[in-house]
């Protein structure tokens, strides 16, 4: 590594002080210029994303999460209005519920339980635990971010005679989501066996006239806030998805939304050389050959950031894991993202990384400020954030020796606005990378198939239970599945009467036979 190839790679905006290292990243000298005319078009397609291009032919819609931060770019009066009165309408609530204005039925809110999936959890999750902290959180947060029963009920547990005083934000933009939808149905009965009105702790953040959106109305919710048809979830976390819980919290999201912006501003130069989110669309492809060959490794060297990787994970998976081109061909593209942080990958997989396969790309995430405040010194000369920073260098430079490539990206500090930046920096880098490779990113036939086939599996699940409730005598899975005309899904029938038996409520008696397959089981009359 050379001096002036770590210059000629690297950018940096004084302004905000935003870096992108990609010295250690090992493209061909003419593969940037190889590359130019496929980034050209992806800063076309990007342009016409963002005056209002229908990119979602699946459901006809646009595509507007850039409009979020900067409504004068909408492409009609109406929907500049609508996302500015939305911010407003964020902002009004958040004053009301920290002046003790808006109440539950035992005070003010002193909790905030998020209930939604996905991208209505995974960004909140993350900014709540970037930004939040002594001296910032007006509420306590809390999830249900999953389906899971014993989840719920430990975090109800813990909100144990403080339900008077939480307030639930309920984020689907359907109200159709089951996920979401079992969660409020799981808290609104909490809420009645303590005596209190769930309407009245309530808000609703869905789409106009959904099944969510109804329901609200007529029991009459606190509030109901918008989600729009040109906003996917996962990039939902600049709009009233994630802008209501982090006011609420009490985080500023004015800079968020500044942050944002700003960065927007300067990745929309079409001069590649000073475009950070086209520079890591183009190192993307390089490493994973245009083709999702190696995966990305997300290593945050900042306790704040740790969700970072799991609010990225979603966005490029999601986004760029597509079976078929724009044109129809097969290609199976995607980039696997995972991580941890820094510096306790040291202790975990740097291991494998550094000595096993070469199946990935590393993007270290540094931050420059280490605290609020000063540092005691741990050794002489060298404090906590020392180490912290020289175990990042360390292992970057352990992972280049053996041929492992990074990217670096650096913030000045963890704020408001370089959180904002970060977030619209990644966006818009996963619409350069789908425009390299021709995929759609805005679309996920791959979501909807696996909420089909789940709902496959519960009609089998009913009808499973009929027939048991309608005969008696035990029977094993197979003699089930046949009775159903399911001899093709014997699996499922027996995996389905194993959860059955294991819950007690569901009144399903399994007898052990002489292997797992001999099992009979009945139900209770």
């Amino acid at each position: 590594m050379s001096w002036n190839r770590f210059k000629q790679r690297f950018f940096h905006d004084q302004e905000s002080g935003v870096s992108l290292d990609y010295s250690r990243m090992d493209y061909a000298e003419d593969f940037l210029a190889a590359m130019e005319p496929r980034l050209q078009n992806a800063f076309e397609a990007m342009d016409r994303l963002e005056k209002g291009a229908v990119a979602n032919p699946d459901e006809n819609r646009q595509v507007g999460h850039y409009w979020l931060r900067a409504p004068e770019r909408a492409p009609d009066a109406a929907t500049r209005e609508s996302i500015e009165k939305a911010v407003a309408a964020v902002e009004e609530l958040a004053r009301e519920v920290h002046a003790g204005k808006v109440t539950g039925e035992s005070g003010a809110f002193g909790n905030l339980l998020v209930i939604g999936i996905g991208g209505s959890a995974l960004g909140p999750q993350f900014v709540a635990q970037a930004l939040g902290g002594p001296g910032v959180d007006r509420l306590r947060l809390f999830f249900f971010d999953n389906t899971d029963p014993d989840g719920m009920d430990r975090t109800l547990a813990t909100l144990e005679g403080e339900l008077g005083r939480t307030l639930c934000v309920v984020i689907s933009k359907s109200g159709g989501t089951p996920e979401t939808r079992n969660g409020m149905v799981e808290a609104g009965r909490a809420y009645e066996e303590a005596g209190l009105s769930f309407a009245r702790h309530a808000v609703a953040i869905t789409g106009e006239g959904s099944r969510l959106d109804r329901i609200a109305s007529k029991e009459g919710w606190l509030r109901r806030f918008p989600m729009w048809d040109w906003v996917g979830g996962r990039t939902s976390e600049l709009g009233p998805v994630g802008l209501l819980p982090a006011a609420l919290q009490g985080i500023d999201i004015r800079g968020l939304l500044t942050g944002a912006a700003y960065m927007d501003t300067l990745t929309r130069t079409r001069e590649t050389g000073r475009n950070p989110a086209a520079l890591l669309a183009l190192m993307w492809y390089h490493a994973a050959d245009g083709a999702g060959k190696k995966d990305m490794v997300i290593l945050p060297y900042k306790d704040r950031l740790e969700l970072f990787s799991r609010y990225l994970q979603q966005l490029v998976m999601e986004s760029l894991g597509k079976e078929s081109d724009l044109d129809g061909k097969v290609v199976n593209q995607g980039l696997s993202v995972y991580g941890n942080k820094g510096s306790t990958d040291q202790h975990a997989y740097i291991q494998q990384l550094r000595e096993g396969p070469i199946n990935f790309f590393v993007t270290f995430i540094e931050v420059l400020r280490d605290r609020e405040g000063d540092s005691v010194e741990v050794e002489p000369g060298a404090t906590s954030g020392d180490f912290l920073q020289g175990f990042f260098l360390g292992t970057r430079r352990a992972l280049y020796e053996k041929g492992r490539e990074s990217i670096t990206v650096t913030v000045p500090a963890v704020t408001p606005r370089t959180v904002g930046m970060l977030i619209a920096l990644y966006e818009r880098a996963v619409g350069f990378y789908a425009s390299l490779v021709n995929i759609n990113a805005y679309h996920q036939p791959g979501v909807e198939a696996g909420k089909q086939a789940a709902s496959t599996v519960l009609d089998l699940k009913r009808k499973l239970l009929a027939r048991l409730d309608e005969t008696s005598g035990p029977r094993t899975a197979e003699q089930l599945a046949r009775e159903l005309d399911q001899e093709k899904d014997c699996e499922t029938v027996f995996k389905l009467l194993e959860h059955l038996s294991a819950n007690p409520a569901r009144r399903v008696i399994k007898q052990l036979g002489g292997d797992p397959f001999s099992a009979l089981y009945s139900r209770e009359k």
